[in-house]
C-alpha cells in the first residue's frame, strides 16, 4: 500500500500588504520541504502532517511526501508559488497511490482564485477519481464546495488555540485507512451560515464555540467519522467567508445531515455572542497599570502574524511607553531593517532608531509610522528555536536574525520573520524568561493562549493598529454575500 502525504497551508487575510511568496512557505529554507526532508521535519511532531505519517505508518504504507509547505498568514498567495505547490502534489498522482492526505488550511486567497484549495482538490480527484481522499483542516476554513465534495474524510481543528493538529490529522487519516480497509463508507454533508464571527469571540476555550466543539466531540463518540465546526477567517473579502459545518458519518446522509444542521443552528441562534466589543487603548492601559499579580499579557491583537498582520505597527508599544509601564517584554516588532542596524551596532551598545512602521496598510488608510526608539542592543540570536508546546510540539521554527532591545523600562525582542508569539519558547529563545516580567506585551489574538495561557495571571486586550482590527467598520468588504451578521441586522 502507498499513501501519498502532502502539506499546503496559508490563511489569506485580503486587506494585508504582506507578500506571500513561495520563500515564505519555505520559512527561513531555501525552499519548502520536499520528500525524505518535508518526512523529517514533521515526523514526531504535534502537526496533522505528523500525524498522517504515523497513521499511514502503523498501516504499513510506503510514502510519497511531494511537498510540505506552510507559511504566515498574509497576502494573497502569488500565483506562481501556488502552482508550484499544487503541481509537486499532482505530480506524484500515479496509478500505485493507494490514498491521499492532505494537511491544507481552508483559507487560502491567491492572486487569482478566492478558494486556493477547492482548485486543489478538484484537480486532485480529476487526477485521481476512485481514490480515497483525506483532507485535514484549521477551524478558520471558509468552506467551499470544491472542498467538500472532492474529498472522502475532512476533519477540522476542534480547539482554537489550534492545540489539536496532530489529533484533526490522525481522524482525517484513521478514516480513511479504515476506507481502504472496508470497514467504513464515508458520506458527507456540509453548509454555512451568513455570519462572519470575531476572530476574538472564536476560541474554543470561550462560549458558544466552546460548546459547538464539545458537541463536535460527542458526535463522534456517537459515531461520526467527522464532526467539524469552522468558525471561518473573517478577514478574507472573498464569497466563501464565514461559519460552516461539515459531518462525515459511516453510510448515513440522514444523520450527517442532522447533525450538520444541529451545528449550524446552534451557531446562528448565538450569533449575537460571536461579536467583539472593543475597548479603547488608553483605558485598557489605564486599567492595566492597577492590576496586582504578575505576569499581565497586554495583547496588541489587531497586529499578529497568525491573522496576517505587518506585526510592525507601533500603537501600543507607544501606549506602554507613554504610560510609564516598567519590566515589560514585548514580542514582537518585524523590522528586518533594525534588526541589521542593531547587529551592525553590535551586542551592549546603544542605537537609536526608527522602529516599526515599515510597511503601509492601504486597504485600511493607514500609512506605516515608525517610532523613534533609544536603548542597548542585549542580545543577538539566528532566532531559531523548537517549539515546547502544546501547540505544533516539536516544530521547529525560525524568526531570523533577532534582537532584543532593552530601552530600561521595555525590551523589545525585534525579528526578521513573522513569528506568532504562542509557545514561550519564542521569548525563551532571545534569553528572556516570560514568567519574571511584569507585562508581556504580545501581539496575538487567541493562540498566545496556547503557551502562555497557564502563566498569564491577568489579561488585558489593547487595541491598536493593523489589517487584524477587530472593528469591521474599518474593513472594505465588497464581495462578502450581503446580507452577512454582523455587518448586517440578519
Amino acid at each position: 500500500m502507498k499513501i501519498l502525504l502532502a502539506q499546503m497551508k496559508h490563511e489569506t487575510n485580503t486587506f494585508s500588504p504582506v507578500l506571500t511568496d513561495l520563500a515564505r512557505f519555505a520559512r527561513g529554507q531555501a525552499t519548502p520541504y520536499y520528500d525524505d526532508d518535508a518526512v523529517q521535519a514533521y515526523a514526531g511532531t504535534g502537526s496533522a502532517l505528523g500525524a498522517f505519517i504515523d497513521v499511514a505508518s502503523r498501516a504499513g504504507a510506503r510514502l510519497e511526501v511531494p511537498i510540505a509547505a506552510n507559511a504566515w498568514p498574509s497576502g494573497p498567495v502569488e500565483d506562481d508559488a501556488y502552482e508550484h505547490m499544487c503541481e509537486r502534489i499532482l505530480s506524484r498522482i500515479k496509478p500505485d497511490i493507494d490514498a491521499i492526505l492532505l494537511d491544507l488550511h481552508g483559507a487560502m486567497v491567491t492572486r487569482s482564485l478566492d478558494d486556493g484549495e477547492g482548485n486543489l482538490m478538484r484537480r486532485v480527484r480529476r487526477a485521481a477519481p476512485d481514490i480515497p481522499i483525506g483532507v485535514a483542516l484549521d477551524m478558520h476554513t471558509n468552506m467551499y464546495p470544491d472542498i467538500a465534495n472532492n474529498c472522502d474524510v475532512l476533519a477540522g481543528y476542534q480547539t482554537y488555540p489550534h492545540i489539536d493538529l496532530y489529533e484533526t490529522g490522525a481522524r482525517a487519516a484513521n478514516g480513511i485507512v479504515a476506507m481502504l480497509e472496508g470497514r467504513v463508507h464515508p458520506t458527507l454533508a456540509w453548509g454555512r451560515k451568513p455570519m462572519l464571527p470575531h476572530v476574538m469571540r472564536q476560541a474554543s476555550l470561550d462560549w458558544p464555540n466552546s460548546e459547538l466543539q464539545a458537541r463536535c466531540q460527542r458526535m463522534e463518540r456517537e459515531g461520526a467519522i467527522a464532526a467539524s465546526l469552522f468558525v471561518g477567517f473573517p478577514h478574507a473579502d472573498i464569497d466563501g467567508a464565514g461559519l460552516s459545518a461539515v459531518v462525515v458519518t459511516d453510510n448515513d446522509t440522514g444523520q450527517a445531515l442532522a447533525w450538520r444542521d444541529e451545528l449550524l443552528e446552534f451557531a446562528w441562534a448565538h450569533r449575537a455572542d460571536f461579536v467583539y466589543e472593543v475597548e479603547p487603548l488608553e483605558a485598557s492601559l489605564a486599567r492595566a497599570t492597577g492590576i496586582e499579580g504578575s505576569p499581565v499579557v497586554l495583547l496588541d491583537h489587531y497586529d499578529n502574524a497568525a491573522s496576517g498582520g505587518t506585526m510592525d505597527t507601533m500603537t501600543v508599544l507607544a501606549g506602554i511607553f507613554e504610560a510609564g509601564l516598567t519590566d515589560v517584554a514585548a514580542f514582537a516588532i518585524h523590522d528586518p531593517q533594525a534588526v541589521a542596524q542593531m547587529v551592525e551596532a553590535g551586542i551592549g551598545n546603544n542605537v537609536t532608531l526608527a522602529l516599526g512602521g515599515k510597511l503601509d496598510m492601504p486597504s485600511i488608510g493607514l500609512t506605516g509610522e515608525p517610532l523613534e526608539v533609544s536603548g542597548r542592543v542585549r542580545t543577538i540570536t539566528d532566532g531559531r528555536y523548537v517549539n515546547e508546546g502544546p501547540a505544533s510540539r516539536g516544530v521547529r521554527m525560525d524568526m531570523g536574525t533577532s534582537v532584543v532591545l532593552d530601552t530600561g523600562n521595555v525590551e523589545v525582542v525585534v525579528i526578521s520573520r513573522h513569528q506568532e508569539p504562542n509557545d514561550l519558547a519564542c521569548l525563551r529563545s532571545v534569553g528572556i524568561e516570560p514568567t519574571a516580567k511584569r507585562y508581556l506585551m504580545l501581539k496575538s489574538r487567541v493562540h498566545f493562549r496556547a503557551g502562555f495561557g497557564d502563566v498569564a495571571r491577568h489579561i488585558v486586550e489593547c487595541a491598536g493598529t493593523g489589517v487584524c482590527t477587530s472593528d469591521y467598520s474599518t474593513l472594505n468588504f465588497t464581495n462578502v454575500p450581503r446580507p452577512v451578521y454582523p455587518l448586517d441586522a440578519v
